[in-house]
């Protein structure tokens, strides 16, 4: 009798274990698939958010294709500056060599595209690389890019400072001849700032890692000394 007791008080054993083993691998692959769903669900939300990300701005006229810089000239070869206008020696890189690469865009051997990148935002209280860029961009849309950079070098504020304010960007840019009020508005409205973004995300991309950066051909410059460029672009022709 105790006998028959003993095997069924096993078998009941037996049972409740393999119910709960049964319990247990349901509730694993509940949680399995539970977690598929959300890496699935992630997936699909990061490539949607990326996607729009990557389309939600709008390049100013005469931008490369891409939108990642602004074209002039349109010489074989082609050359391309990463510049932050916080940069103090990207503006000495202007001082030194801004009149060759204006000369070879003249001389029709260049095809310049300026890359207007907001590294150094941090080095500001007030976002001013980016606010700076952006401004460009909106010089740029109305065809005064160089004039406009070139002012904003020469009047270029120092680091660690909140920068040259929105009315400041503006007075720069009718100085070289822009319409006050639509130039002014699309500063305000910080319209090219999407563009500014696309431009430096697209910079770091292609492992620009600081300015100013010369690019010849593909091929990153070491000497941007005037020489430096025009032996380079000399070379690249060839």
């Amino acid at each position: 009798m105790s006998s028959r007791k003993g095997q069924k008080g096993a078998s009941k054993v037996v049972r409740q274990q393999i119910a709960r083993e049964r319990r247990r691998r349901r509730t694993l692959w509940v949680s399995v698939a539970a977690v598929v769903v959300l890496v699935i669900a992630g997936l699909i939300g990061w490539s949607v958010w990326s996607s729009q990300r990557s389309g939600d701005f709008t390049p100013p006229t005469g931008s490369v294709e891409g939108g990642t810089g602004v074209v002039a000239g349109s010489g074989p070869v082609t050359v391309d500056i990463y510049e932050d206008f916080l940069c103090p020696v990207c503006k000495q890189f202007e001082q030194a060599s801004g009149a060759t690469i204006d000369q070879l865009i003249s001389e029709g051997k260049i095809r310049a595209v300026y890359h207007p990148v907001a590294y150094l935002n941090r080095f500001s209280t007030t976002e001013y690389s980016t606010r700076s860029s952006a401004a460009a961009g909106c010089a740029a849309n109305a065809g005064k890019y160089k004039e406009y950079a070139k002012a904003l070098f020469e009047q270029q504020p120092p680091e660690g400072s909140a920068g040259l304010t929105d009315d400041q960007l503006i007075d720069i840019g009718a100085g070289v001849g822009l319409d006050r009020d639509s130039f002014g508005s699309c500063v305000r409205d910080g319209s090219f700032k999407p563009w500014t973004e696309h431009v430096t995300e697209q910079a770091s991309r292609n492992n620009i890692t600081g300015t100013p950066t010369v690019v010849i051909d593909g091929e990153q410059l070491g000497d941007r000394s005037p020489e430096g460029i025009r032996a380079a672009v000399e070379a690249a022709g060839k």
